[in-house]
């Protein structure tokens, strides 16, 4: 699936079920909301925490999670994903392209 099929596809699940779009401030607290639980997996599996029983241990549900949301932001705010994932690529070659590999903490 490209990003555009993925901006498509969120639009007509939230037309079909979802009813509308929450707003763009109320998805903001839900993009947060979502990083959190991701970040809550992080800590647990790479980090120094423990699970509780019964909890995930998958990332992955919450890292789908945290792209839904930001493909819902990007609907609801005219955001093209691979323009804007394109000039990314493009920013950070120019601005990067000798940073990392002359890093001697990344050697």
């Amino acid at each position: 699936m490209t990003l555009k099929e993925a901006q498509e596809r969120v639009d007509a699940w939230i037309r079909e079920y979802g009813v509308r779009y929450f707003s763009e401030l109320t998805n903001m607290a839900v993009l947060t909301e979502e990083v959190g639980e991701l970040a809550r997996i992080m800590a647990r599996k790479y980090g120094d925490q423990s699970f509780k029983a019964g909890e995930s241990q998958d990332p992955s549900e919450e890292i789908a999670d945290v792209l839904w949301v930001l493909i819902c932001l990007a609907n609801q705010t005219g955001v093209d994903l691979t323009e804007a994932l394109e000039q990314s690529f493009e920013k950070k070659t120019k601005r990067d392209k000798t940073r990392h590999i002359n890093n001697p903490k990344l050697q």
